[in-house]
């Protein structure tokens, strides 16, 4: 047994950063079984699950490179949570529009603002109502915070993932969806405050 399999996560994190590549790899490896399976259980798609395997380390190597990297956490659960929230974000991105939402409406349901003008056939007459929405929530979204504005401008109107997000105003994937979520609960209170109609 070589002095590094003797080594918790903990000094092998440190070994890696100071420059030590194999610390790295002793890790994957005393990890990966756990890993993979703990992602098949999100995923049950094995193709799926090895991108995602190989991009979690990616995410590591870069946050353990940046110094990034906290002890708050042991070291497997945090890779968990990067692996958690790449297959939360490729869900996302794979449905298209994101599952958070404002609340939810006068039945409990929940509710998303853009669901409502959603419209695979307009006529020329929704299309007019569309349009007219489509300009009172452009109005409305300036007013929302800078942060908050910035994510859903990025991941509606540009139609990027929140990964991409996350990596474009460097923060994690939780904190842009924390920033969607108010953004989308502050456009329906502004809406409700200011009787919009938002359905065609």
């Amino acid at each position: 047994m070589s002095t590094q399999q003797l080594m918790d996560d903990h000094q092998l994190v440190n070994l890696y950063m100071k420059g030590e590549e194999s610390a790295l790899e002793t890790l994957v490896h005393r990890h990966k079984r756990r890993l993979f399976s703990y992602i098949m259980t999100i995923s049950s798609d094995r193709d799926l699950a090895n991108d995602v395997f190989q991009e979690t380390f990616f995410k590591v190597i870069n946050t353990l490179r940046r110094g990034q990297y906290n002890e708050e956490g042991k070291f497997l659960p945090w890779v968990e949570r990067i692996a958690h929230n790449l297959m939360i974000d490729h869900f996302r991105k794979d449905s298209r529009m994101p599952t958070v939402s404002g609340g939810a409406n006068e039945d409990g349901e929940e509710f998303d603002i853009f669901d409502l003008i959603q419209n695979d056939e307009p006529t020329a007459e929704e299309d007019i109502t569309k349009r007219q929405i489509n300009k009172d929530l452009r109005k409305l979204v300036t007013k929302l915070p800078e942060d908050q504005r910035e994510v859903l401008m990025m991941r509606h109107y540009y139609d990027m993932s929140f990964k991409e997000i996350a990596e474009s105003t460097n923060v994690s994937i939780n904190t842009a969806l924390g920033r969607m979520r108010y953004a989308l609960i502050n456009l329906r209170k502004m809406v409700s405050e200011k009787g919009l109609v938002l359905s065609t």
